[in-house]
């Protein structure tokens, strides 16, 4: 769940081509599933649980926009954990990246949620890992980014753990002004 009460930042992180990404295993009891037509409502109700969005109609809504236009490539890029009793537990996206000036595109690792009853199992890290797997299956061995900021500190450190790193980057939409000091600053107080 986002930690609102410390200072925002943006953070940028990039997975370094060549860069080992470990496979974590998954607690008893759970298993990968790949997004299915409906499952954009256990996405809203999941991404609405970490205080992502105000509402789950609101989640709902993005997804709709932003990602239905592309419902061809969600079966393979969008997934969950289902726990034993088939509820979805956590997500993630394996983007296929957006499009920058020169045409150059770079897969993102998006999305990434956990419901907050499920936090602390290790599932953060599993599909964080899972999909960035699946982003180097898709996309081949390339550099990887993400966006997140420091009200997300317990994931940050969890994709440093996964071979993320921050990093800079110009003309990538809301990155290219991001003060990594101040976002590093933050950081440093809350470990």
């Amino acid at each position: 769940m986002l930690d609102k009460s410390i200072r925002f930042e943006r953070i940028l992180m990039k997975r370094k081509a060549g860069v080992y990404i470990p496979e974590i295993k998954l607690p008893e009891g759970y298993r990968y599933v790949f997004f299915k037509p409906g499952d954009e409502k256990d996405w809203a109700r999941i991404e609405a649980s970490v205080l992502e969005f105000d509402s789950e109609l609101e989640a709902l809504m993005y997804f709709q926009k932003e990602f239905m236009p592309f419902g061809d490539e969600l079966g393979k890029r969008c997934i969950f954990i289902e726990d034993r009793h088939g509820d979805k537990a956590a997500t993630a996206m394996a983007w296929r990246g957006a499009f920058y000036p020169g045409g150059k595109t770079y897969p993102w690792l998006h999305w990434v949620a956990v419901k907050p009853d499920e936090q602390g199992n290790g599932l953060g890290k599993a599909i964080s890992s899972k999909a960035s797997r699946l982003l180097l299956e898709i996309n081949g061995d390339t550099d990887f980014y993400l966006s997140t900021q420091t009200w997300s500190h317990r994931a940050v450190g969890i994709y440093e753990k996964l071979g993320w790193e921050m990093t800079y980057m110009k003309n990538i939409r809301h990155y290219s002004h991001v003060n990594y000091e101040k976002a590093k600053k933050v950081l440093r107080r809350i470990k």
